[in-house]
C-alpha cells in the first residue's frame, strides 16, 4: 500500500513531492532543509542551527508516520561544504542512539534555496 505522509509540523513541499511515502514496512522521507514550518524561511545562516532544524523537521515527519529516529535505517546528508561536516555530525549525533543508521555524507554544488545542509532518511517499521 502506497500512502503519503504529511504534517504541518514540518515544512510543506516546495515542489512536486511528498514529505514522506509510507509503503507499510518502509517509510521514505524526502530531504529536509532548514526551513521553519511556520514561516517557510531558514531558521539561520549558521550550519549548526540549520542542522537542528533539519533534524526537527525529520522528527516531525517520522512522528506523523508513527515512528521516531530509532526506526531509521539509512540517512543521506548533503552538505554545501564538507568544511561543515564536523558541526553537522555533532548535531546529528545528538538526535540518534546506537545502533546508528547507515549513512552517507556528501558535498554537493548547491542545495535548494541555498541551504547549507539537507538530510533524507529511510525508516523501517519494527
Amino acid at each position: 500500500m502506497f500512502q503519503t505522509i504529511s504534517t504541518t509540523q514540518a515544512p510543506g513541499a516546495i515542489g512536486p513531492y511528498s514529505q514522506a511515502v509510507d509503503l507499510g514496512s518502509l517509510v521514505f522521507l524526502s530531504g529536509q532543509i532548514p526551513l521553519d514550518p511556520d514561516t517557510m524561511e531558514f531558521v539561520s545562516d549558521d550550519v549548526t542551527e540549520q542542522t537542528h532544524q533539519v533534524m526537527k523537521n525529520l522528527k516531525a515527519v517520522l512522528k506523523e508516520a508513527g515512528l521516531d529516529f530509532s526506526h531509521v535505517a539509512k540517512m543521506n546528508i548533503y552538505l554545501a561544504s564538507m568544511d561543515d561536516f564536523a558541526a553537522v555530525n555533532d548535531v546529528y549525533a545528538g538526535y540518534l542512539k546506537e545502533p546508528y543508521p547507515a549513512r552517507a555524507a556528501v558535498e554537493v554544488s548547491r542545495l535548494p534555496k541555498g541551504a547549507r545542509v539537507e538530510i533524507e532518511a529511510v525508516a523501517v517499521r519494527k
